[in-house]
């Protein structure tokens, strides 16, 4: 008896058949994964630093394939970029635009405006930075200033420009992306004579 079933050969014998399957599962699992892995698909990439409210053209990015997966959805393609759109948020460069980072010129919400800080402003501020605006009003009958306050919380650089002369070091123009419905706030500063300064987020005048 015992020598019978020594000689029974291995493909009569049902457990052989599952073990064959779970190996032939186990291969074709990992060839799915690795197939997918390799897929790509073409997404824009920014080929530099794009700040809210510009306009997002083929010059401002370049094609690059990615591995994306089910997040491909989410970023722009060279099918989905239309004429029109602008960027919503900084877009660094060399970043991946996502889809949620454009928007349809006619909706945008940002304008941009120009403003002169009576104090330095740091060299890491540049364009994409984010900054604070503050406001001295003038004081009565020429004395000075009254206390700072903030006049904007939130802005982006979209360029800066440091006066280089020994004379005018402590200043700097900057144009700064911001909300439109904040716009009166700043030109109705700039027109008062109010001493403005712009500061990193974080900082205090």
């Amino acid at each position: 008896m015992s020598t019978a079933r020594a000689a029974r050969r291995p493909w009569t014998d049902l457990r052989f058949f599952i073990g064959l399957g779970l190996i032939v599962v186990s291969v074709v699992g990992v060839w799915l994964v690795v197939g997918a892995a390799k897929q790509t698909t073409p997404a824009l990439q920014a080929v530099r630093t794009i700040v809210p409210g510009e306009p997002l053209t083929s010059a401002d990015v370049r094609v690059v394939d990615v591995a994306l997966g089910a997040v491909g959805p989410g970023y722009l393609t060279p099918a989905t970029l239309e004429p029109g759109l602008i960027a919503t948020r900084t877009i660094t460069e060399g970043e991946l635009v996502p889809a949620a980072a454009a928007s349809d010129a006619d909706a945008g919400r940002t304008t941009s405006v120009v403003v002169q800080s009576t104090v330095r402003v740091p060299a890491a501020v540049a364009k994409g930075a984010v900054v604070e605006v503050w406001a001295a009003a003038p004081a009565g009958q020429g004395k000075g200033f009254e206390e700072p306050r903030i006049l904007l919380s939130e802005a982006t650089v979209a360029w800066v420009e440091r006066d280089s002369g020994p004379l005018s070091a402590k200043s700097t123009t900057l144009e700064l992306v911001v909300e439109r419905a904040r716009v009166g706030e700043v030109l109705g500063a700039i027109t008062a004579g109010s001493s403005l300064s712009v500061v990193p987020v974080g900082a205090r005048s």
